[in-house]
Formats: structure tokens, C-alpha cells, sequence
């Protein structure tokens, strides 16, 4: 029997009876498969359509199947999928070349996912401290932001606040300090001679969208590079356009040492992440100290490379911004009818819902009804972060079943 056919015709609810029966039971996601996508939209095994406000966390920044990545996918598709990188595929150099001339630095590592590119900025900063620095063996630290949310690795969590990450998971590796979000006066009292980096990220998205003061990564980029230490921005979520900028760095004026960078930049089609940085910095990898079978595979690489060709006409970029605002100014009339705090930038947007009407979880399921998806975080918070093709419309047509929802 064809694996199609064991599905075809299941309803809504028996798939989700499916996914819970065989699946690991690590998300909680809202009770819709969807089987189809296009732009903005996205419609379920059932026919009916909804606007995707969500965007996969950002990994769908540029829309469902946009048409130049589809081609350059399937493009790839036709000639070669994997040669992992014990040997050279003809679009792993434009690729490497293309996100390096993107972020205005030398050198690209690639890898798969956020998490990968996250694990790969510790061991490099790491290195670079032993082996530059000259930090002891094995003394390493890094200091990273209270609230952070870098993946779920068990180094990764190892610096997470968050109970939920953190419990029945250790014990933990060492060599972190946990500061402040938005203090850069706690991050310079927290470096050392043995500290090699400081890991943030521009905007902190998991914890809701909190933007830091204007001043914050300023002050911390002096800090770093007065202290002889790298700083390393996790533009997994802010970067590629979803803030109105480039990267998110970009609005403050910043350079870090080290982008990470995932999500969108993969296309929503694949995986695919990256570690970006000067030669000083990622120079001190050598051949068989780190790697990937799947890291740079040709089909990352065409699609990542189409995505950056989106980004370097700056349309997107500005499109973010221009309907960011539109977002803005809709959402924050809501402050004080059903909602208590309005945190947005680009086409981001962090949302508190007022207790009295019910958790981020319940608000976000009435919006479903209204055909509209976006997801809650920390129980108060509904996270928007629509594709930036978005038209002025569709924003309208989903603020408006927002509205609509805090009613009840």
C-alpha cells in the first residue's frame, strides 16, 4: 500500500489522533494540520484557509513557496542533493561567498540548524580564547542574557533560565554567566580573564520580543572590544530582513565578531544555519575539529543562496518596515483594551494579553477559529511575525480578527 493512501481522506481530528499515538510529545501545537501553502496563507487538511502569522519562528520570513526559492530548490533537485564536504559541489562556493558579502565579513561555517550554528559560535569562541586569547585549557566562559533562548541542546540549556528547559535535563555544562538582559554595566562586571565571548541576542524572541534599550549592544560592542572579547549576535530569529533591517544589529549600528544565523535562511524550504565571521575569528577551525555530513549540502546551498539574492535588493527589508509600522500602530490602540504592553519592530511583534480575558494560549485559539495562526509564549504573550510579503490587507483582515478574539 502506497503511504498516501493510508492517510488520504483522515479529517482533522484523526490526524491529530495520529501525530498524538506516534509522535514524541515535545510541542503543544494548536489543533490544525495543514496540508497546503502559498504567501501568507496556509490551508488544512480540510479546506479551509488561514493567514500565517507565525511564519514558521521566522524561517518562512519570505513567504510559503516563494516562487525564486521553489526554482532554485528544485533547480538543485535535478542535479545533485548531497556529496557531504568530503568533497566540493559547485553551489557550496557562491553559497559561503554570498552570505560572507551579505554580512560584510570573511568567512562562512555552514551547518543545519540554529541550535548547530548556536553549539558551533561556543566551541569557535572557545577555541579562539585557548588558542588566541590565550585563556587557560579548559577555563573558558561566556556570558549570556537572563531569558535567552539560544535552542535546546544540552549545552544550550545549560545557560537557560527557564525551568522548562532545564528540568530532568542535567547535569549541565559549565563555563556560563547569566546576567541581565539589557544591562551592559552586568556584562562588563561579569567578564574576566577567562571570559572569550559575550552571546545575545539582538532581540530576544522566545521570551516575547524584548527589545533592549537603543544603547545596550553599543555599549556592550565597546565592552567586548575593550576587553579582548567577541561578541556573538544570535540573529536566528531577528535576522534576514524581519526587523526592517538586515540584521537587527543593523538598527544599533553594531558589527559583532560572529552572526549566527538559521531560520530564513533555508527558506522555509530547508535547514540550514550558519556561523559568519571574520578569518581571525573562525581562522582557528582546522579540518577534522568540526563539521557537518549534511552542513552546506548543495539544496541548502542554491536555496540559501536564492534567499540572500532576495535580500540584497533590499525590498524585503523594506517592506518589513513599512508594514512593521502599519503592525505597530494597530496593536498598540489595543493597550488597555485587552492588552496590557506592545513590543514591536519590523514585522515582529511581542503581544501581553490582559490576565482578565484568559491566557496568550486561549486568545490565540479564537484567533484560529477566526482564521488567523499565531502562537503564545510564557503563558501571557502572543508572538506575531508574519512573512514580510505580507500585504497591507492581509494585516488588516488579521488585526482585525485580533481585535475581534480579545473580545472573547
Amino acid at each position: 500500500m502506497e503511504a498516501d493512501d493510508t492517510v488520504r481522506g483522515l479529517s482533522t481530528s484523526e490526524r491529530i489522533a495520529q501525530a498524538e499515538r506516534w509522535a514524541a510529545h515535545n510541542y503543544h501545537p494548536l489543533p490544525v494540520v495543514i496540508e497546503s501553502a502559498e504567501g501568507a496563507w496556509v490551508t488544512d487538511v480540510d479546506g479551509r484557509r488561514y493567514l500565517d502569522f507565525l511564519a514558521a519562528y521566522s524561517a518562512v520570513n519570505f513567504g510559503h513557496r516563494h516562487p525564486a526559492l521553489t526554482a532554485a530548490a528544485h533547480a538543485q533537485l535535478d542535479r545533485l542533493t548531497l556529496t557531504s564536504r568530503a568533497f566540493g559541489s559547485a553551489p557550496f562556493g557562491p553559497f559561503v561567498e554570498a552570505v560572507a558579502r551579505l554580512a560584510g565579513k570573511q568567512m562562512v561555517l555552514p551547518m543545519n540548524t540554529g541550535a548547530e550554528a548556536v553549539e558551533s559560535a561556543i566551541k569557535i569562541s572557545r577555541k579562539w580564547g585557548y588558542d588566541v586569547k590565550g585563556v587557560p585549557a579548559d577555563a573558558a566562559t561566556i556570558v549570556v542574557a537572563h531569558g535567552n533562548f539560544h535552542g535546546r541542546t544540552t549545552t544550550i540549556v545549560s545557560f537557560s533560565d527557564d525551568p522548562v528547559a532545564t528540568t530532568g535535563f542535567g547535569p549541565f555544562t559549565p563555563g556560563f554567566r547569566l546576567v541581565p538582559y539589557g544591562d551592559a554595566a552586568a556584562i562588563e562586571a561579569a567578564i574576566d580573564e577567562t571570559t572569550v565571548a559575550v552571546l545575545l541576542e539582538p532581540i530576544q524572541g522566545e521570551a516575547g520580543v524584548i527589545i533592549p534599550p537603543p544603547s545596550y549592544l553599543p555599549e556592550v560592542r565597546a565592552i567586548t572590544a575593550a576587553r579582548n572579547v567577541l561578541l556573538i549576535a544570535d540573529e536566528i530569529q531577528s535576522g534576514l530582513g524581519r526587523t526592517g533591517a538586515t540584521f537587527a544589529c543593523d538598527l544599533v549600528g553594531v558589527v559583532p565578531d560572529l552572526y549566527l544565523l538559521g531560520k530564513a535562511l533555508g527558506g522555509g524550504i530547508v535547514p540550514v544555519s550558519a556561523v559568519v565571521g571574520d578569518r581571525e575569528v573562525l581562522g582557528v577551525l582546522h579540518p577534522g575539529e568540526h563539521g557537518s555530513t549534511f552542513g552546506g549540502n548543495p539544496v541548502a546551498a542554491a536555496v540559501g543562496t536564492a534567499v540572500v539574492d532576495l535580500l540584497e535588493t533590499g525590498e524585503m527589508q523594506q517592506r518589513a518596515k513599512t508594514m512593521g509600522e502599519v503592525l505597530d500602530a494597530r496593536l498598540q490602540r489595543l493597550v488597555g483594551n485587552g492588552v496590557t504592553a506592545v513590543r514591536a519592530v519590523g514585522l515582529w511583534a511581542g503581544v501581553d494579553i490582559d490576565p482578565a480575558l484568559g491566557t496568550a494560549r486561549q486568545v490565540c485559539e479564537r484567533l484560529m477559529a477566526r482564521g488567523v495562526l499565531a502562537k503564545d509564549t510564557h503563558g501571557h504573550t502572543v508572538r506575531f511575525a508574519p512573512p514580510l510579503i505580507v500585504t497591507e490587507a492581509e494585516l488588516d483582515l488579521a488585526l482585525t480578527a485580533f481585535e475581534e478574539s480579545l473580545r472573547g
